[in-house]
């Protein structure tokens, strides 16, 4: 027991060490959250300098940080936010954990460590930080869909991390996990959650609505802080995280409406606590143990940055988010934190793993929180960076494809295609259960079933096992074929609802666009239920069969998928010559109040070209930015997203553009995109000049 003595020190010590970083940091320029880990270095009991705290105290007080910051961060975002960008967040978080987990169970084995070691190095480096990114995105300013997009990532991580935990409990234990034990485990989440919400909803919002109605700050504060806390232990009760019971909790509030007044009130002490929490990571960093597994540190921080970046950045992509804040989610997330000291302490508790990788799993999470604010701010130039490097096809695909989901997500609901959508879906996961059954149990009976043959048989050892090998071989390929064939209906049913097919005998001028479309959703659905197979059955392979017939599939997927790019390319620009013709036949008026006839044909457009979105007409006014730049200086697909189609330039010219066509005052750009994408597109062309800018 601790004495309010020993406290004290420790309190004062933590802070003293962190006004002092944190200060020269900010005078250098550097990311705060750096003095914070240096100043927990400098009190550690790693380093020989005579500044040192109780770590169990500065431990126990870095929880609170955790609870605040998820707290506040749930503040931000009301259910109904989550329940937006649930679709994104789910695909992306199952595509990321299932690589991250493969990847880190390949290092492990090539590092020579028992197969349960590997196992929970995945699970170690597949959780990213909550409480890390919230902070840097704090520190930046970064609102708006990254932000909720890449929290969304974060909370059904929170949730994969629960399963990630049981399921190692039990492997660990010697108890095997059945799969009726795994469904309770789902089950018992699942039902926790509803449960917390439905009842979260009659009461908390209720309860914060009258306390704010009373007018008094600081019981509005001691109210809301009691929720927190309140519903962070229910959840560490049930043996969940008191992370995600924080966020629920101020998820919760949220709905109340007075989340801002609640935000205002809990930010100073927020600040506080996190900083306790950076400083305890800084604590946890040993500088001769990170040298003596420094090459292990160094592969899986770069598996870390790389994996995330991969992983992260194809989930939000293939969800219709565009390249941009694809790299931009993917760099943000490229980090582990408090979760994977979690699972580190849980193989260590089971006797599961050596002694070396909880202080693996802190350096690589000490220098990895180290490099996320770096990288946030880098993801834009590199963002705008992959998007020049693209091929063009592939530069006019990603600029459609969002659109294309976005009508997929609006299309009216229908219940016949509904239905063979989800019995599609159904006979996916089913193929994919059996599957990973059939290469599970040859890997556990292999033994047991080569020794039956060998006995009732009469045959040899190694053909025997040849044989099992062989069978089970035939009994999977119904399974693989059955996924490729079913990833690729499942693709054909949603293009179909995207870009509805016209009717028959009329030409149909949609085809490239759903090609293209029923390829990607293809290997879309074919990654995100490959990956997950592949992640689970690699234990129990002895190579790389899964990820190498994983990856066969989607090579030939992505040749197809390239020529359907190229015959879309061919489309667009043949779509952009019909809108050129359409622009051209209309006059344009001298009037800037009025809006042009070529203006109101480009918005009937959208029936003829199905495929280009819709074509939206921005004009640009003498005051624009992009007035006298190049197309390619602008820069506006990498900003935006949105792509121009083509410009209505004086009465009766029209050109399609090229990357070097310089813009004009009076020029009307037709843009395709999602409906966001040209939001921004067209914030970024009507945003006036300064007078400076504009004068000559």
């Amino acid at each position: 027991m601790h004495g309010a003595h020993d406290f004290l020190k420790a309190l004062a010590m933590v802070l003293c060490v962190a006004a002092v970083t944190s200060v020269i940091f900010q005078r250098l320029r550097q990311p705060i959250v750096l003095g914070y880990i240096i100043a927990g270095l400098i009190i550690g009991p790693h380093v020989p300098i005579p500044l040192v705290a109780d770590s169990a105290i500065v431990q126990t007080l870095s929880e609170l940080g955790v609870i605040l910051l998820m707290f506040s961060l749930g503040l931000e975002f009301s259910l109904r936010k989550l329940f937006q960008v649930g679709p994104t967040a789910g695909i992306t978080a199952v595509i990321q954990c299932s690589l991250m987990v493969w990847l880190g169970f390949v290092v492990g084995r090539a590092f020579g460590w028992t197969p349960l070691e590997s196992i929970f190095t995945g699970a170690i480096i597949a959780i990213s930080s909550t409480t890390i990114i919230a902070k840097a995105f704090a520190e930046q300013g970064i609102q708006g869909k990254l932000r909720e997009i890449v929290v969304g990532v974060l909370i059904v991580e929170d949730l994969i991390a629960i399963l990630l935990m049981a399921t190692l409990t039990a492997v660990s234990s010697g108890a095997g996990l059945s799969a009726g034990q795994l469904t309770f485990t789902i089950g018992r989440l699942a039902l926790f959650l509803v449960g917390l919400v439905v009842v979260g909803l009659l009461v908390i919002p209720r309860v914060v609505r009258f306390v704010h109605r009373l007018e008094r700050p600081e019981m509005l504060l001691v109210t809301s802080m009691g929720i927190c806390f309140a519903i962070a232990l229910l959840a560490q009760e049930f043996g969940y995280s008191v992370a995600l019971g924080a966020f629920l909790a101020g998820s919760l509030v949220a709905e109340s409406g007075k989340e801002k007044d609640v935000e205002h009130l809990v930010e100073p002490v927020r600040d506080v606590f996190a900083a306790i929490f950076f400083v305890s990571v800084g604590m946890l960093i040993d500088p001769a143990l990170i040298a003596q597994h420094w090459v292990a540190v160094l592969v899986l921080t770069l598996v870390v940055i790389i994996g995330k970046l991969v992983g992260v950045g194809l989930g939000v992509f293939l969800t219709g988010n565009g390249t941009r804040t694809a790299v931009q989610s993917g760099m943000s997330l490229a980090q582990i934190g408090e979760f994977s000291f979690i699972i580190a302490g849980l193989g260590l508790s089971l006797n599961a793993t050596g002694q070396f990788i909880y202080p693996v799993a802190v350096a690589v999470s000490a220098i990895t929180t180290l490099t996320t604010p770096f990288l946030i701010k880098a993801a834009g130039p590199v963002a705008n960076l992959v998007d020049r490097k693209l091929p063009k096809p592939l530069q006019t695909f990603a600029a459609l494809y969002g659109s294309w989901v976005e009508g997929l997500r609006t299309a009216p609901p229908q219940k016949t295609m509904g239905a063979r959508i989800r019995r599609t879906l159904r006979l996916l996961l089913l193929d994919a259960a059996m599957l990973a059954a059939i290469v599970i149990g040859t890997s556990v009976s292999l033994e047991k079933l080569t020794a039956t043959l060998e006995n009732r048989g009469g045959l040899g050892a190694s053909v025997a096992r040849l044989l099992v090998i062989g069978l089970a071989s035939v009994l999977a390929v119904p399974f693989c074929v059955g996924i490729v064939r079913l990833a690729h209906s499942l693709g054909e049913l949603l293009a179909d609802l995207a870009l509805p097919p016209g009717a028959e005998g009329k030409l149909d001028r949609a085809a490239a666009p759903r090609r293209a479309l029923v390829v990607t959703l293809q290997l879309g659905s074919l990654l995100l239920v490959g990956a997950p197979l592949v992640a689970v059955t690699q234990p129990f392979l002895p190579g790389f069969q899964g990820a190498a017939v994983l990856l066969v599939q989607l090579v030939v997927l992505a040749v197809g998928f390239w020529r359907s790019a190229t015959n879309l390319q061919g489309h667009v620009r043949a779509g952009s010559q019909v809108i050129v013709a359409a622009l051209a036949s209309q006059s344009q008026p001298r009037s800037t109040g009025e809006k042009g006839h070529g203006e109101e044909q480009l918005k009937t457009l959208h029936a003829i070209l199905p495929g280009l979105g819709e074509p939206t007409p921005v004009r640009l006014e003498s005051s624009s930015p992009a007035v006298g730049r190049t197309l390619a200086e602008l820069n506006l697909r990498g900003m935006t997203g949105a792509t121009v189609l083509a410009i209505q330039r004086g009465e009766g010219e029209a050109v399609v553009p090229t990357a070097q066509e310089v813009l004009r005052a009076g020029d009307v750009l037709a843009l395709a995109g999602t409906h966001d994408a040209i939001d921004a597109a067209r914030a970024v062309l009507e945003t006036p000049r300064s007078p400076e800018a504009v004068a000559p």
